[in-house]
């Protein structure tokens, strides 16, 4: 069975409901980051707030984490099948060519500054020789094995550490197109993709893996939601769901989501984090949701339309966020740490981070991408578009490969 996308133009819009998604991760990674600053600095804020409401607020940063790789999967899939329509004529070249053009651009840039700041000796951005120092974070990065690395040799300063992600994603879409090429048959690729969600909560357990930091950051710990995230995409394309069948795994998909993000407790004293499954759970939520607004084209109240903004700017965000934190975290200690100003700490943070997002995105991350994508030929005959000469559809296009 080989599959094809019949209406290639379908659907290219982007998703409000996928966008919302991730800007809740990207809230969660915000938050887990503040925290972690507020917990070094041993200040006491959490005290006297119920542990349920501390845990659902700012402990859920991996969980964000695991959010964002299963709609990364999605949209990947989703957008090549669109561009090639079918797996077994993905054009690997232009694969590659494309997630450089989204990806490298301000990952380069990330890691140029990184750079500047270890050589001058500034606070919280030296890498210490026990890791390695500047050069091997450096090749752990464009090597994505920074996980590898933290493994091994302990954490990196939190501007390297949140490279661990994109160690992880990017390695699984190196063969991506290598193994859809291979395999050519929809029924055969699912057989590694089910065999990375299997193998995913093995990866998280504590008997198969007694190291805490490859627990959180190793490759299949992640790759399984990334899998599941490209299952979604394949189910979203071969087969539209009934009216029903949507309303009952859009609820099913919500209240997943809402126990595992807002009973984490409950969920750990059921076993559910010790066994690894509660990533698990949560990534199926996600993938529930994603395919009950994908087909429905569910719209966003405006209530909650700043969250969608923030996922579109997700990968902006992640990776200009610790600058705002670090920053913003530095005139709190030297005010003396008052207890007072943590809620105006967080709120600053995530307002500055999404501000930063916003410049960062229109001045460099997209005039570059779309810069490469018109070096490399990206229009009606090049780099698998499937677009005839709609300019505004081709935008639509690069927006929904994000």
């Amino acid at each position: 069975m080989a599959l094809t996308v019949a209406e290639p133009a379908r659907g290219w819009k982007r998703l409000d409901g996928v966008d919302l998604l991730r800007g809740l991760a990207i809230f969660f990674v915000l938050m887990n980051h503040v925290n972690m600053r507020l917990l070094g600095a041993h200040v006491p804020y959490t005290r006297g707030l119920p542990p349920q409401l501390v845990s659902s607020l700012v402990w859920n940063g991996q969980y964000g984490v695991q959010i964002f790789f299963v709609v990364s999967g999605f949209l990947i899939t989703s957008t090549t099948l669109r561009r090639w329509g079918s797996i077994a004529e993905v054009n690997v070249r232009d694969f590659y060519r494309l997630r450089f053009a989204r990806i490298a651009p301000l990952f380069l840039l990330l890691l140029g500054t990184l750079s500047v700041l270890d050589l001058t000796h500034v606070p919280g951005f030296v890498v210490s020789a026990k890791t390695g120092g500047l050069g091997r974070a450096l090749f752990a990065a464009l090597t994505v094995h920074i996980n590898v690395l933290e493994a091994r040799r302990g954490y990196l300063p939190a501007g390297w550490d949140i490279l661990w992600s994109l160690s992880v994603e990017e390695m699984f879409y190196l063969f991506f197109p290598l193994v859809c090429r291979m395999f050519r048959r929809v029924r055969l690729l699912l057989i590694p993709l089910c065999v990375f969600v299997v193998l995913g909560p093995f990866a998280r357990l504590h008997a198969f893996n007694p190291n805490p930091v490859w627990r959180e950051y190793s490759y299949l710990g992640g790759m399984d939601a990334i899998a599941l995230g490209c299952l979604t995409a394949l189910l979203c394309a071969r087969a539209s769901l009934s009216r029903v069948l949507l309303r009952v795994g859009g609820v099913a998909g919500t209240l997943l989501l809402v126990f595992i993000l807002g009973f984490s407790n409950l969920a750990y004293r059921w076993g559910l984090g010790q066994s690894g499954l509660d990533m698990t759970i949560l990534a199926l939520g996600a993938c529930l949701v994603v395919v009950t607004v994908a087909q429905t084209g569910w719209r966003t109240p405006r209530v909650v339309w700043p969250l969608v903004r923030v996922g579109r700017l997700s990968y902006e965000i992640y990776l200009t966020h610790i600058f705002v934190v670090v920053g913003l975290f530095d005139v709190f200690l030297a005010a003396n740490k008052p207890m007072r100003a943590v809620p105006a700490l967080f709120l600053v943070v995530v307002l500055l981070a999404g501000l930063l997002g916003v410049v960062v995105s229109r001045g460099y991350s997209e005039p570059m991408n779309r810069w490469l994508r018109r070096r490399w030929g990206e229009g009606p005959t090049r780099l698998g578009s499937v677009i005839e000469d709609d300019e505004g559809m081709v935008e639509a296009e690069n927006a929904a490969s994000r």
